[in-house]
């Protein structure tokens, strides 16, 4: 399995011949690699329905013919797009030929902005534990720090875990390197942060509150492969 970030909370995951990527917020992110034209992709995972997560979901996945996995609400929204759409809801699973996806939930907002004002609810926020080849991704989606983090991290062995660091939207550094101890991941990535003045960190500080060796910084396009 080859795992990369793209910049602000954008991962992609290669496993079993398939691409996936997670929130591909492409166009607007001054923080990615990724072009959208170039992007191939089998399925898109969301956290939930907010612009800088969704982002170009809709056009990757006509283009791609790529199935999205959502939470109910905003499944049913990009359905409407002409988008297809497996729903699901915190604490569900399902098997999909890619891979194991179960949403957790995350403490946070969800809706959809329209060009003419309007918001969108997009249901709940939630984080993906995404399971395939006997290895298990942790995206927390945007949260701030919750208790049962503690729960997630007793019962799965997550191998890389994705923490928004960014503050003011979410977790900042502290709370997310307490995330990172309740989670007891083996690598703990930082993401969500830089994109957006309100969002400046130093991700050295958060890497630096870790016990040595969880914390990796990727910049845009770098990957970790786990086997």
């Amino acid at each position: 399995m080859k795992v990369t970030y793209h910049g602000h909370s954008v991962v992609k995951i290669k496993t079993n011949g398939k691409t996936i990527l997670i929130d591909p917020f492409i166009t607007g992110n001054g923080t990615t690699d990724l072009k959208v034209e170039d992007v191939k992709v089998d399925a898109i995972l969301l956290t939930h329905g907010h612009g800088d997560h969704v982002g170009d979901t809709v056009q990757l996945a006509k283009k791609n013919n790529a199935l999205v996995v959502a939470p109910f609400e905003l499944a049913t929204y990009l359905g409407w797009q002409g988008v297809n759409t497996h729903p699901m809801h915190i604490g569900g699973a399902h098997q999909f030929d890619f891979g194991k996806v179960k949403l957790t939930q995350a403490f946070h907002g969800s809706g959809y902005v329209t060009e003419d004002k309007q918001i969108i609810y997009t249901g709940m926020p939630a984080g993906i534990l995404f399971t395939a080849e006997g290895k298990t991704v942790y995206h927390a989606g945007d949260t701030g720090l919750f208790s049962d983090m503690k729960l997630i991290g007793e019962r799965n062995n997550i191998d890389v875990a994705f923490l928004p660091i960014g503050d003011n939207f979410t977790m900042g550094p502290e709370d997310a390197a307490l995330a990172a101890e309740w989670l007891r991941a083996k690598i703990v990535v930082p993401i969500h942060y830089n994109t957006f003045p309100a969002i400046a960190q130093d991700p050295q500080q958060f890497v630096a509150l870790l016990p040595d060796g969880m914390g990796r910084i990727l910049k845009p396009g770098e990957s970790i492969e786990l086997e």
